[in-house]
């Protein structure tokens, strides 16, 4: 049995729906953020050194534990090495998939958690004298850095859905690993102009083992 350690509104909801698509049973383990700071709470320090989300153990081997998303994904698929959720290796899918498994934490990722910390410069916890210096700097460093760093992933990721998924014509791991940047750059209300990311997201909503993931974890949505 696969156990789950999922931080509220974090990237584990990816994990729980792979899991779901999979069919494979897993036992869920919620953890609340600390409502002022957003941290993960001390516990998941006692599963996992780091105290980060998605971890996961693996109950039948003596609760081994495997941290990082990518990892996890990797694990997880090894014990279903006929699923049709990874291209055939050496296709060009298999290129796509390869690049957008660890472009979804590389190099989206990044920007987003920084636009997040600077968004809450200018409020507690952040010390009342200098809020104001905190809101004026993030200010300074959206318009020159994160705003077009973020606005150039967003066209990016809409050009590449020529075929309605980003590895090609068939739905696979790597629409799992983009949702969260794509669900997280939706809640900040930055979609609008971008239809083939709302026809994607339309189309993972769609999806059974999604909307089971969902009824488990959560679906992401903007924090603080």
């Amino acid at each position: 049995m696969i156990r789950v350690h999922s931080l509220e509104q974090s990237r584990a909801q990816r994990v729980v729906w792979l899991l779901e698509e999979l069919g494979e049973p897993y036992e869920l383990v919620t953890y609340r953020r600390d409502p002022r700071t957003l941290r993960a709470p001390a516990a998941l320090r006692e599963v996992h050194p780091l105290g980060k989300s998605p971890v996961i153990s693996d109950e039948a081997r003596d609760g081994r534990v495997i941290a990082e998303s990518g990892a996890i994904f990797d694990y997880l698929l090894a014990r279903h090495p006929d699923s049709d959720l990874v291209p055939v290796p050496g296709s060009q899918a298999h290129e796509a998939y390869r690049f957008w498994l660890h472009h979804a934490e590389g190099s989206a990722m990044p920007p987003l958690v920084m636009s997040l910390v600077f968004s809450r410069l200018g409020r507690a916890p952040v010390p009342a004298l200098i809020r104001p210096v905190g809101a004026l700097l993030a200010k300074g460093v959206w318009r020159a850095y994160l705003g077009p760093e973020l606005a150039t992933l967003r066209d990016f990721w809409e050009a590449s859905l020529d075929d309605g998924w980003f590895a090609g014509e068939a739905f696979s791991v790597a629409d799992i690993q983009m949702s969260f940047p794509v669900l997280a750059m939706d809640a900040r209300g930055d979609l609008q102009k971008a239809p083939r990311l709302q026809a994607f997201l339309a189309a993972i909503r769609a999806r059974p083992a999604y909307q089971r993931a969902v009824a488990q974890a959560g679906e992401f949505g903007r924090l603080g």
